[in-house]
Protein backbone atom coordinates (compact mmCIF):
# COMPACT_ATOMS: atom_id res chain seq x y z
CA UNK A 1 0.00 0.00 0.00
CA UNK A 2 1.57 3.43 -0.99
CA UNK A 3 0.88 6.96 1.17
CA UNK A 4 0.36 10.14 0.15
CA UNK A 5 1.54 13.02 2.38
CA UNK A 6 -1.21 15.06 3.47
CA UNK A 7 -0.09 18.78 4.45
CA UNK A 8 -2.03 21.00 6.64
CA UNK A 9 -2.23 24.62 4.94
CA UNK A 10 -5.36 26.37 6.78
CA UNK A 11 -6.83 25.65 10.35
CA UNK A 12 -9.67 28.03 11.04
CA UNK A 13 -12.52 28.42 13.37
CA UNK A 14 -14.99 29.50 10.30
CA UNK A 15 -16.25 26.64 8.77
CA UNK A 16 -17.29 28.99 5.74
CA UNK A 17 -13.95 29.97 4.97
CA UNK A 18 -13.02 26.51 5.10
CA UNK A 19 -15.10 25.74 2.43
CA UNK A 20 -14.18 28.51 0.51
CA UNK A 21 -10.91 27.78 0.61
CA UNK A 22 -12.14 24.05 -0.40
CA UNK A 23 -13.58 25.82 -3.41
CA UNK A 24 -10.78 27.61 -4.59
CA UNK A 25 -8.05 24.97 -4.64
CA UNK A 26 -11.38 23.08 -6.42
CA UNK A 27 -10.64 25.39 -8.99
CA UNK A 28 -7.00 24.79 -9.78
CA UNK A 29 -7.56 21.27 -9.37
CA UNK A 30 -8.59 18.83 -12.56
CA UNK A 31 -11.84 17.65 -10.81
CA UNK A 32 -13.91 16.71 -13.34
CA UNK A 33 -14.40 13.24 -12.58
CA UNK A 34 -13.15 13.72 -8.70
CA UNK A 35 -15.49 11.80 -6.14
CA UNK A 36 -15.50 12.21 -2.34
CA UNK A 37 -14.70 10.15 0.56
CA UNK A 38 -16.39 10.43 4.13
CA UNK A 39 -15.27 9.53 7.95
CA UNK A 40 -16.39 10.50 10.83
CA UNK A 41 -17.55 10.07 14.37
CA UNK A 42 -20.60 10.93 15.49
CA UNK A 43 -21.99 11.40 19.19
CA UNK A 44 -25.13 12.82 19.67
CA UNK A 45 -28.52 11.85 18.15
CA UNK A 46 -29.39 15.22 16.36
CA UNK A 47 -26.23 14.88 14.26
CA UNK A 48 -26.94 11.36 13.70
CA UNK A 49 -30.05 12.92 12.38
CA UNK A 50 -29.15 15.44 10.02
CA UNK A 51 -25.64 13.20 8.67
CA UNK A 52 -28.51 10.25 7.91
CA UNK A 53 -30.79 12.43 6.25
CA UNK A 54 -28.02 13.71 3.91
CA UNK A 55 -26.55 10.19 3.33
CA UNK A 56 -29.19 7.91 4.48
CA UNK A 57 -27.44 4.84 3.25
CA UNK A 58 -23.71 5.81 5.54
CA UNK A 59 -22.16 2.82 6.87
CA UNK A 60 -21.44 3.06 10.75
CA UNK A 61 -20.14 0.68 13.32
CA UNK A 62 -20.26 1.79 16.78
CA UNK A 63 -16.90 3.46 18.12
CA UNK A 64 -16.71 0.72 20.85
CA UNK A 65 -16.18 -1.80 17.82
CA UNK A 66 -18.44 -3.66 15.19
CA UNK A 67 -19.58 -6.42 17.89
CA UNK A 68 -21.35 -3.56 19.58
CA UNK A 69 -23.32 -2.39 16.73
CA UNK A 70 -23.23 -1.96 12.70
CA UNK A 71 -24.51 -0.98 9.69
CA UNK A 72 -24.09 -4.71 8.62
CA UNK A 73 -26.16 -6.11 11.95
CA UNK A 74 -29.31 -3.93 11.18
CA UNK A 75 -28.54 -2.65 14.82
CA UNK A 76 -29.93 1.25 15.08
CA UNK A 77 -27.13 3.69 14.97
CA UNK A 78 -28.83 5.95 17.61
CA UNK A 79 -28.33 2.94 20.61
CA UNK A 80 -24.91 2.88 19.74
CA UNK A 81 -23.40 6.22 19.92
CA UNK A 82 -21.02 7.26 19.80
CA UNK A 83 -20.52 5.54 16.25
CA UNK A 84 -18.15 6.17 13.34
CA UNK A 85 -19.27 6.74 9.78
CA UNK A 86 -17.87 6.26 6.66
CA UNK A 87 -18.43 6.20 2.93
CA UNK A 88 -16.58 6.18 -0.49
CA UNK A 89 -16.66 7.22 -3.49
CA UNK A 90 -19.75 9.12 -3.86
CA UNK A 91 -20.17 12.54 -5.86
CA UNK A 92 -18.76 15.91 -4.98
CA UNK A 93 -22.09 17.29 -4.91
CA UNK A 94 -22.51 15.40 -1.55
CA UNK A 95 -20.19 16.85 0.27
CA UNK A 96 -21.30 20.36 1.44
CA UNK A 97 -24.53 18.80 2.73
CA UNK A 98 -22.86 16.48 4.74
CA UNK A 99 -20.42 19.05 6.77
CA UNK A 100 -22.98 21.08 7.14
CA UNK A 101 -24.97 18.14 8.70
CA UNK A 102 -22.24 17.71 11.25
CA UNK A 103 -21.83 19.35 14.97
CA UNK A 104 -19.19 20.47 16.84
CA UNK A 105 -19.75 17.42 18.87
CA UNK A 106 -18.99 15.17 15.90
CA UNK A 107 -15.27 15.45 13.66
CA UNK A 108 -15.33 14.66 10.36
CA UNK A 109 -12.25 14.12 7.35
CA UNK A 110 -13.86 14.82 3.89
CA UNK A 111 -11.54 13.61 0.97
CA UNK A 112 -11.72 14.86 -2.64
CA UNK A 113 -10.50 12.39 -4.86
CA UNK A 114 -9.09 14.63 -7.66
CA UNK A 115 -8.17 14.01 -11.09
CA UNK A 116 -5.15 16.11 -11.27
CA UNK A 117 -3.65 18.83 -9.94
CA UNK A 118 -3.28 21.22 -13.01
CA UNK A 119 0.58 22.49 -13.80
CA UNK A 120 1.19 25.97 -13.20
CA UNK A 121 4.10 26.98 -15.43
CA UNK A 122 4.09 30.12 -14.21
CA UNK A 123 5.18 28.71 -10.94
CA UNK A 124 6.98 26.27 -12.36
CA UNK A 125 4.84 23.17 -10.70
CA UNK A 126 4.03 20.32 -13.78
CA UNK A 127 0.86 18.37 -13.38
CA UNK A 128 0.57 15.61 -10.40
CA UNK A 129 -1.43 12.89 -11.29
CA UNK A 130 -4.45 11.20 -9.70
CA UNK A 131 -2.23 8.75 -7.55
CA UNK A 132 -1.47 11.78 -5.38
CA UNK A 133 -3.56 14.05 -6.13
CA UNK A 134 -6.55 14.71 -2.94
CA UNK A 135 -7.73 17.82 -1.00
CA UNK A 136 -9.12 17.01 2.85
CA UNK A 137 -11.20 19.13 4.94
CA UNK A 138 -11.08 18.04 8.28
CA UNK A 139 -13.77 19.28 9.65
CA UNK A 140 -13.97 19.62 14.22
CA UNK A 141 -10.46 18.31 14.28
CA UNK A 142 -6.82 18.97 13.18
CA UNK A 143 -6.44 15.68 12.13
CA UNK A 144 -7.32 13.12 8.92
CA UNK A 145 -8.18 10.13 11.93
CA UNK A 146 -10.27 12.41 14.20
CA UNK A 147 -7.87 11.60 17.00
CA UNK A 148 -7.64 15.36 17.82
CA UNK A 149 -11.04 16.79 18.32
CA UNK A 150 -11.00 20.52 17.95
CA UNK A 151 -13.72 23.63 17.91
CA UNK A 152 -11.77 24.18 14.39
CA UNK A 153 -11.44 22.87 10.83
CA UNK A 154 -8.38 21.66 8.90
CA UNK A 155 -7.61 22.32 5.65
CA UNK A 156 -5.17 19.27 3.88
CA UNK A 157 -3.49 19.03 0.19
CA UNK A 158 -2.21 15.76 -0.80
CA UNK A 159 0.16 16.29 -3.58
CA UNK A 160 3.55 14.06 -4.92
CA UNK A 161 5.43 14.49 -7.84
CA UNK A 162 7.72 12.00 -9.45
CA UNK A 163 10.49 12.92 -7.42
CA UNK A 164 8.51 12.88 -4.47
CA UNK A 165 8.89 16.90 -3.68
CA UNK A 166 5.81 18.37 -2.65
CA UNK A 167 7.08 21.67 -1.13
CA UNK A 168 6.66 24.08 -3.40
CA UNK A 169 3.20 23.09 -4.88
CA UNK A 170 1.57 22.69 -1.21
CA UNK A 171 3.37 26.58 -0.25
CA UNK A 172 1.74 27.52 -3.59
CA UNK A 173 -1.92 26.30 -2.80
CA UNK A 174 -1.74 27.72 0.62
CA UNK A 175 -1.33 31.07 -1.24
CA UNK A 176 -4.04 30.96 -2.84
CA UNK A 177 -6.26 30.44 0.11
CA UNK A 178 -4.23 32.75 2.54
CA UNK A 179 -3.00 30.22 4.50
CA UNK A 180 0.74 29.06 5.22
CA UNK A 181 2.31 25.43 5.19
CA UNK A 182 4.20 25.26 8.95
CA UNK A 183 5.45 21.64 7.80
CA UNK A 184 2.62 19.66 9.78
CA UNK A 185 2.19 16.22 7.27
CA UNK A 186 0.09 12.94 8.24
CA UNK A 187 0.37 10.30 5.82
CA UNK A 188 -2.35 9.02 4.35
CA UNK A 189 -3.00 5.50 3.21
CA UNK A 190 -4.27 5.54 -0.64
Amino acid sequence: MSNSAAAAILTTADLSAALRAVRTLLSRADAEHAEVDFEGVIRSRDTLARVRHVLPDLEWHARAGERHGSAEAGDDPAGCLPVQVFDWSRPQACAEPFIEALGPDSAAAVRWDLDAWRPVPEAGLGEIGQKYAYLTLSVYSRDLYQEEPSPDHTVHVHVRDHDGDHTDRVHWLAGLVGGRFTGRVQGAPL
